[in-house]
């Protein structure tokens, strides 16, 4: 976490947190979402129109990358000073690019170390890692499976509708503000 934000939670404590304004999609973009946007629907599963502005700035989005985690109910955020921006997850909380050598990175550019490797009724890849569960970048489903053919990786089936469940992460925090 960035010094200035840890200064900021100090000097403000109470600032009340946000949900439904940051959305990352499949493929690890950011995406902000004004009131206009959320009366369209969800984040995940919505319309075009519900699912915001893509960021492109990228010093901003360098500042979320440095202030991105979860909380201990699975939740995940930008701490963004003060307050706690919760995330609102078309897919999950990482989204893994694989190189050349097979290693990984999140979205954020962060490394990891991957431990098991799971594949859904719908073909998408994940891969639980020392650093959380993600999904494979679409882009990257070709190293992916030379990892699989090789033997280096070998997929076990699970159920998308399994997954929050399963690693313990909230795709959408407003939701479960609501209920």
């Amino acid at each position: 976490m960035d010094d200035i934000v840890k200064q900021a939670l100090a000097k403000w404590p109470n600032v009340p947190d946000c949900y439904g304004w940051l959305g990352l999609d499949a493929r690890g973009n950011w995406f902000m979402r004004d009131d206009r946007v959320q009366a369209h629907g969800p984040f995940a599963g919505g319309t075009v129109a519900g699912k915001g502005s893509q960021l492109k700035h990228e010093k901003l989005i360098e500042f979320i990358h440095r202030n991105y985690e979860p909380d201990a109910q699975g939740q995940w955020y930008f701490q963004n000073g003060p307050q706690r921006v919760y995330v609102e997850l078309e897919v999950t909380p990482l989204i893994w690019r694989v190189n050349d050598d097979f290693s990984i990175q999140d979205h954020t550019g962060k490394a990891a170390r991957m431990q098991r490797c799971w594949l859904d009724e719908q073909g998408r890849l994940y891969l639980e890692t020392d650093r959380g569960f993600g999904l494979v970048h679409t882009m990257d489903m070709n190293q992916a499976a030379n990892a699989v053919e090789q033997g280096l990786w070998v997929p076990q089936d699970v159920l998308a509708a399994d997954l929050q469940t399963r690693f313990a992460y909230v795709a959408s925090p407003q939701a479960l503000q609501k209920q």
